[in-house]
Formats: C-alpha cells, sequence, structure tokens
C-alpha cells in the first residue's frame, strides 16, 4: 500500500543516513582519538578533497549547511559590506538570518531571475546602484551562487565563470552554495574543479547531509591563504566538535569509492522518472524542465487532493518564482517534490499512481 512505502517527497532531508557511512562512524566510534579534528578521519578526509578538487584546498568540517554557509560568507564579507545573491538563495531565505549573524550585520542583497539563477545582467545592474565608497551605502564584497538554486536549475560552467568574472572585476569574493553540489555535477557530467575553482568559486559550501550524511558540510577554500583565521571563525562560532572524528568519518565515507556520485544519481533518476510520470498526465505544467532531484509541477487541485489522500507528502511553493503568465489559476496548486537517494521506484510508481486517480 502507498501508506507503507513512506511517500515523503518533502526533502532530501527527510532521508536516513546511508548504511555505509553509519558503519564508518560506528567504527570511528571505536576507541579514543585527537580531538577538535586533529584526527586521522578528518585528516583523510580532507586529503581526499584535496584530491577530488585537483589542487591542495583548505578544508573545514562543520555539521549544517546554515553554518557552512554562514561561516563561509563572514570570511569573505565585512560587517559594512554586501553579499549579492538570488532573492530565493537559501541563505536569503530559509537560514533565519544567519548570514548576516556570523559576519556581524553584513547585508544580503536579493536579485531576480528566472528559476532561481542570477544573470549577468541582473548582477551588473545590481553593481551599477551600488557604486564603491560611498560610505552610505554597503560595498559589495561577495557574490553568493546556488548550485543548484532553489528551483532545482543549474549553472553551466561558462555561466558560473561569467557571473565570476563580474564579481570578481568589481573586487568581490565568489561563495558557492553547494548543498546538492553532487546533484549538479552528475547532471552537469562536470568534474568537481571545473563546477568551481576552475569557473571562478572561491569558497564552497560542500554539502553531504541531503545525499546520505548524518550531519557533514565541509567548507572548502580553494586558495588556503584566504582561510589563515578560519579555523577561529569555526571555533567562535561554536562549530568546531570536539569528537570531530565523528564528522571525518563521515565525509571519508562519503567520498570513499566514489558513494557521493552513486548516491546523487540514484536520486536523480528516482526524479527523472517523477518528472515523465507527472508530465504525461492531463492538467499537469511543468514550469521548468528538471535538472537535479528537485520536481516543480502546477497540478489540478483534484490531483493534488488525491495525492494527499493517498499519504503523498511534499510542498507548495511560491507562485512568485514563476513569470505571470506561468502561475497556477484558482484550480490549480504549484508543488515541489523532492526524491531522496534513499526513495524507492516503488514510491514513485505509487505516487503517479494516486496522481492519475
Amino acid at each position: 500500500m502507498a501508506s507503507e512505502l513512506h511517500l515523503d517527497f518533502t526533502s532530501d532531508n527527510s532521508s536516513g543516513a546511508h548504511p555505509a557511512i553509519l558503519e564508518a562512524l560506528v567504527a570511528a566510534n571505536s576507541g579514543p582519538a585527537a580531538a577538535y579534528g586533529a584526527d586521522e578521519w578528518t585528516k583523510r578526509a580532507e586529503k581526499a578533497l584535496s584530491k577530488l578538487f585537483e589542487r591542495e584546498v583548505a578544508v573545514f568540517l562543520v555539521a549544517t549547511g546554515t553554518a557552512a554557509n554562514a561561516l563561509a560568507l563572514s570570511a569573505v564579507t565585512d560587517p559594512w559590506g554586501a553579499v549579492l545573491c538570488h532573492e530565493f538563495a537559501h541563505i536569503a531565505a530559509d537560514e533565519c538570518g544567519a548570514p548576516e549573524f556570523f559576519a556581524a550585520g553584513a547585508k544580503l542583497v536579493g536579485l531576480p531571475g528566472a528559476a532561481g539563477k542570477l544573470t549577468p545582467a541582473a548582477l551588473q545592474d545590481a553593481l551599477a546602484m551600488m557604486p564603491r565608497g560611498v560610505v552610505k551605502q554597503v560595498q559589495p564584497q561577495a557574490l553568493s551562487l546556488s548550485q543548484a538554486t532553489e528551483c532545482g536549475a543549474l549553472y553551466t560552467a561558462a555561466e558560473i565563470s561569467a557571473l565570476a568574472d563580474i564579481a570578481h572585476s568589481a573586487g568581490m569574493a565568489v561563495h558557492m552554495d553547494g548543498a546538492r553540489f553532487a546533484n549538479a555535477l552528475v547532471s552537469l557530467g562536470l568534474t568537481p574543479a571545473q563546477m568551481s575553482w576552475k569557473a571562478g568559486v572561491d569558497v564552497l559550501s560542500f554539502g553531504a547531509t541531503k545525499n546520505g550524511a548524518l550531519a557533514c558540510e565541509a567548507v572548502i577554500f580553494f586558495d588556503p591563504a584566504k582561510a589563515q583565521n578560519f579555523a577561529y571563525r569555526r571555533k567562535r562560532g561554536g562549530h568546531t566538535l570536539s569528537k570531530g572524528r565523528l564528522l571525518g568519518a563521515q565525509m571519508e565515507a562519503y567520498l570513499k569509492d566514489g558513494l557521493w556520485l552513486d548516491l546523487a544519481r540514484q536520486a536523480n533518476a528516482r526524479a527523472a522518472e517523477l518528472e515523465a510520470g507527472l508530465a504525461a498526465l492531463p492538467g499537469v505544467r511543468m514550469p521548468w524542465k528538471r535538472e537535479i532531484n528537485e520536481v516543480f509541477a502546477i497540478v489540478p487541485n483534484a490531483m493534488h487532493a488525491r495525492l494527499i489522500a493517498a499519504g503523498g507528502r511534499f510542498h507548495p511553493w511560491t507562485p512568485r518564482a514563476l513569470e505571470t503568465g506561468q502561475r497556477p489559476g484558482p484550480d490549480e496548486a504549484f508543488i515541489r517534490l523532492i526524491p531522496s537517494f534513499a526513495t524507492p521506484a516503488e514510491a514513485v510508481v505509487a505516487l503517479l499512481a494516486a496522481a492519475r486517480g
């Protein structure tokens, strides 16, 4: 029955941790180890990330994506600075002011863009309104890009480079919120280096929690010299775990033998099945082409009711994300559905059966 399948498509945060990562935690838990990240698991994870990104990087593990984003931005933004981002970016809409708090009051400036993506024109327009040296204005110091965006869209390597070039020309650092970095990477067919520092990213919030970890993210600086004081910033912010090996063990297991990529492919595949099934149903409108494991659909209210009655769980989505002509009518609902690496194919089949009625 559908209820036994747990038709939860609210978020990839809803899934538990992958067994291999839990096994790594149990193994790391045995016996004593150096505290505060000086352990062998963390050191191996740091080396693995440098190898993965094809250069020496400075790595700092934290337990949450909010901590990764907020601390990373605080390292590249003064209290009188501004972080330019999309108006729907997670840092602006879903982190309860943490970036502003950790940056001691730096301002987030939200910019428009279809499907949550920024464009060079929008960035240039914003910078034109924020000239350097005007004391009464915050100074633009960082650009934050979400890969993937809150609407599930992806920046190509060329698009990242174009935006990064503008930001760097304006004296700004470039941050990437990579909460779903793995899902984006396998969809684009790029290497981690191509989707980050080779495209102009200076600091990356590298997510693992949504893709199989228990609670583990990494702040990665591609120029270690720019991270000289970050260890103090992380400690001052309360995000240096005394039992740091439990973060290191998660990251090491996540990367081992390409597990992180396999899990992202599984989640993306379930989303592709869901997208194809919904798009084939009468009355369903797909506002954007699916690119990762996020599916957005405008469905008839009757179908929406059937999905809920069958035990389906998902989030409504704001019509503000759509162009005026795309927005749902009074007889429609705009919803977001996210499968995870752990979502079985049977759950997708069951949800589509409920949609058909």
